[in-house]
């Protein structure tokens, strides 16, 4: 039997990484496998003519593609696509309306050419099953690296408060941040040493992002590079992910691989993720974030528990375990 040539659609690497891009280069770099990537410098329009019309040129008679961030070549069918979710479809309030409109455009249509889909979880999984009646769909969640991401894990660069809870993603309509910093004003002064430090960069395919209410013991760090990460975490006494919706949520995950505790909302695959291992508070509920974070900080053998059951929990998320999945779903195409 020929062994295919796999190929990977490498237009993510020129990219910010963020989530999306930590699942790419996670799993690439997880050796044993022959492959050849394909890359370009450029993003924006020009990236995605490059994706349509330069990277099909570039495969051989017989060559399997992977696409690991959410758009593909429609002229390729022998390609592994990988959905992170529908939330340009969902909810196109959150986004720029020239993305919303190229992801209407092409994703229906993709979707429905590739060999198979990739998913980073059930939640996902589900969604892309009812949306689009298609039962190609393989659940590849994303991993971490326990040597780099655990609770010894130190940083230098940022001078930060002994106490702190701490949030990381892409500051976007979609990781509700409004309601974290108005929760925050809630249990402020019952925890005068602590902080609140908000890690993150705005992107460049989201809305405008509109916070209010005071900012007192607020730190804004903006995007922090991938080695600053770990200490970070964990040295937070609470990783808050207040998300209306997430695909996966992969801070939650890194978080917990460092000891440190979770709070994160009911939305989207976080309960999935995270278990009984850290505290799912109700966003249909007024109040439940700040009494679950009143609980976290205040309740010394919760926080002993969620850490215990974090680190336990983290054990199960493995970016060799994703990758040899990964790569074995290709070479039997």
């Amino acid at each position: 039997m020929i062994t295919p040539e796999i190929v990977v659609n490498g237009r993510f690497l020129s990219r910010r990484v963020t989530g999306v891009e930590r699942y790419g280069r996670g799993i690439l770099a997880c050796t044993g496998h022959e492959y050849r990537v394909e890359a370009t410098h450029v993003n924006g329009w020009r990236g995605h003519l490059w994706e349509q019309f330069i990277l099909p040129q570039t495969l051989n008679p017989g060559s399997v593609i992977w696409s690991p961030a959410n758009t593909g070549p429609i002229a390729v069918r022998n390609q592994v696509l990988t959905i992170h979710d529908l939330s340009p479809l969902e909810h196109p309030e959150w986004f720029h309306l020239s993305f919303v409109r190229w992801y209407r455009l092409l994703l229906p249509v993709l979707l429905h050419r590739v060999r198979t889909i990739f998913t980073p979880s059930d939640f996902v999984r589900n969604k892309i099953m009812q949306k689009f009646r298609t039962n190609n769909i393989i659940v590849t969640p994303n991993g971490v690296d326990r040597v780099t991401f655990h609770p010894q894990a130190k940083q230098d660069r940022y001078d930060l408060p002994r106490s702190y809870i701490l949030f990381v993603g892409t500051l976007e309509p979609r990781k509700n941040l409004a309601e974290l910093i108005k929760a925050w004003n809630e249990i402020k002064d019952e925890f005068k040493k602590t902080f609140l430090v908000i890690v993150g960069a705005t992107g460049t395919v989201f809305g405008p992002l509109r916070l209010q209410g005071g900012l007192e013991r607020i730190l804004f760090l903006g995007y922090v590079e991938e080695e600053d990460l770990p200490g970070i975490y964990a040295n937070a006494q609470a990783l808050v992910l207040p998300s209306f919706e997430e695909g996966f949520g992969l801070p939650a995950l890194e978080a917990m691989a460092c000891g440190t505790p979770v709070v994160a909302s009911d939305g989207g695959a976080l309960p999935e993720l995270v278990g009984d291992a850290g505290i799912i508070f109700k966003l249909s509920e007024p109040g439940s974030l700040s009494s679950s974070l009143r609980e976290c900080l205040s309740n010394q053998q919760v926080h002993i528990s969620l850490k215990e059951k974090g680190l336990a929990r983290a054990e199960r998320f493995s970016w060799q375990t994703t990758a040899e999945r990964v790569w074995n779903t290709l070479h039997e195409i």
